[in-house]
């Protein structure tokens, strides 16, 4: 994988919005990791196999700064991932979202689905009140204690 391609996978997930790109292109193996505002992008460095030789080495992306300053987070009762797993918003993917933004819940009520190891674990509201924002895109990878919901 020449630099070149290298660079312009980058530029693609800068672009993109995606979190992480992992590309395996025979033995090489290229992991490219953006995460939120006023954090470092970095590529991670082809992983090469015993006896092989490296032709040459990714630097590391510059870090990216926020434009615009981020917008306050809403006030309220955080529900955090309580594992590591994929955050979903829906029991299947042609069903209707457990919950929307405005929506009053109480506790007890199933906030979304994460799915750890094949199992999927219902996610459950130990707080009553509104949804005032949904923090995970539905699909995304979390972890734990990464915020989720805040209910108001």
């Amino acid at each position: 994988m020449d630099l070149r391609k290298l660079k312009k996978l980058i530029d693609l997930v800068q672009e993109s919005g995606i979190a992480e790109l992992e590309i395996t292109e025979g033995e090489e193996k290229v992991r490219i990791t953006r995460t939120v505002a006023g954090q470092t992008i970095y590529a991670g460095a082809p992983m090469m196999h015993p006896g092989m030789m490296p032709t040459y080495m990714p630097q590391p992306a510059a870090p990216v700064v926020a434009a615009a300053a981020e917008p306050a987070a809403p006030e309220g009762h955080v529900v955090k991932s309580p594992m590591v797993g994929t955050f979903y918003r829906t029991p299947s993917p042609n069903s209707k979202t457990f919950v929307e933004v405005g929506q009053t819940v109480k506790p007890g009520d199933t906030l979304c689905i994460i799915e750890a190891m094949k199992l999927m674990n219902e996610i459950e509201a130990d707080e009553g009140g509104v949804i005032k924002a949904i923090l995970i895109e539905n699909g995304q990878p979390v972890e734990y204690g990464e915020p989720l919901f805040i209910i108001g």
